[in-house]
């Protein structure tokens, strides 16, 4: 082609008319997608629920006396004192770090008492309410983030490990435990808490496949309270959290974590399940962290105040502090010495903590193996030597 017949041709093109663009299909409307199931048997405003969805869980609480909602409700109101404790002795210098509950007390104490006494509970480092439904005494909680221990309990005297810093690895370890339990014969089962952050753990999603395939007795308890750290969870997934168990071959449920009572019934009906050989359960306690993620922390860089406002709202204590005066024999002299007796534990909390000895400095090379380890040795005698040389130096000085 000659450049003159070449031009001409684009002359011609640029002639004719432009082409009409097809019609755009319309894309047939998208709905909302439904919002989860929720399940919940007390509402904020403190009233109960009955329906044909919640029935199956009503039968796990229909049973409970008014002095069992009281020993729930002084279960939390005691478990946010020791944890207001715990902060206010961070600020002040006391401890090094604190990871508050505040917000989760329902989800805390209502599964917590879901548990029997030959259960075995795995923990993160948030499980303060659950710790004190195992028995173990708050102030044993203080040790590690005062820096003077790694945990100040025996885990196998209460069924429940010690704090989990590493995050989800305890889901792996309540598994194998859990398998464990089933091999032995026994009818115990297992629970692991963690957050929603930890969901997106590789440990996590190992241990749902794992306790699936091998129809573990163990409960997975997710405490969602909607931040890991400064992450929501529409950032971490694309479906409720509840929902991942069913790729996994086993129910997951969302329950309403502010309602003690319904974390109560869900929680005793998923460890019948893993008791009946029925296999593991996912649990998501839907609830909400109102404060820090820990005192390192300051979530107003990332959230607004609006968000934690609507959730003050729905209070867990306050819920059910309004049902028990409304529809229980309560009077206001069980309320006045629950806060005679919150008084005290703080009294005691401070006391404690306070009066905590500092280990020996060479504490740390204790039980690093069990019939030790020249290297363990070597580094022992370098830190010996590294202590003595201010003594070494202070003597210079004088």
């Amino acid at each position: 082609m000659t450049v003159d017949s070449a031009d001409s041709t684009a002359a011609a093109q640029k002639a004719q008319p432009p082409r009409k663009r097809a019609a755009a299909k319309k894309s047939p409307r998208k709905t909302a997608p439904a919002r989860p199931e929720l399940v919940q048997l007390l509402t904020p405003e403190g009233k109960r629920v009955r329906n044909a969805r919640t029935a199956v869980y009503d039968a796990y609480v229909d049973g409970i006396t008014d002095d069992e909602l009281r020993a729930l409700y002084r279960d939390m109101v005691l478990t946010r004192r020791f944890d207001a404790e715990a902060t206010a002795l961070q600020r002040q210098g006391e401890l090094g770090l604190w990871a508050s509950l505040l917000g989760q007390e329902a989800a805390q104490i209502g599964s917590g008492r879901a548990t029997r006494e030959d259960d075995y509970v795995f923990p993160t480092y948030r499980e303060h309410g659950v710790a004190w439904c195992r028995g173990v005494d708050p102030t044993n909680l203080l040790g590690m983030f005062r820096g003077v221990n790694h945990g100040g309990w025996d885990p196998n005297s209460n069924n429940f490990h010690l704090y989990t810093i590493v995050i989800g690895s305890q889901t792996l370890h309540a598994t194998g435990y859990a398998m464990g339990v089933a091999k032995d014969g026994a009818d115990s089962a297992v629970v692991a808490y963690f957050g929603d952050g930890a969901s997106s753990q590789g440990d996590v999603l190992e241990a749902f496949n794992f306790g699936a395939v091998y129809n573990a007795p163990v409960v997975f308890f997710c405490q969602n309270n909607q931040w890991a750290i400064s992450e929501p969870t529409e950032r971490q997934m694309r479906v409720p959290l509840y929902q991942r168990a069913q790729g996994f071959g086993f129910p997951g449920v969302r329950v309403d974590g502010n309602d003690v009572l319904a974390c109560l019934a869900v929680t005793r009906w998923a460890l019948e399940r893993a008791r009946n050989g029925e296999g593991p359960t996912l649990v998501e306690a839907f609830t909400y962290r109102m404060g820090a993620h820990t005192t390192s922390d300051d979530p107003s860089k990332y959230r607004a105040d609006e968000e934690r406002v609507a959730w003050e709202a729905k209070d867990p204590i306050l819920r059910l502090r309004t049902y028990l005066e409304s529809e229980t024999d309560t009077d206001e002299g069980f309320f006045a010495e629950l806060d005679a007796e919150s008084e005290t534990l703080g009294k005691r909390v401070r006391d404690v903590v306070r009066a905590m000895p500092d280990p020996g400095h060479l504490a740390i090379f204790e039980n690093v193996y069990a019939d030790g380890h020249a290297l363990v040795d070597e580094e022992r005698a370098q830190f010996v030597a590294y202590q003595a040389s201010f003594a070494d130096e202070a003597a210079g000085e004088a």
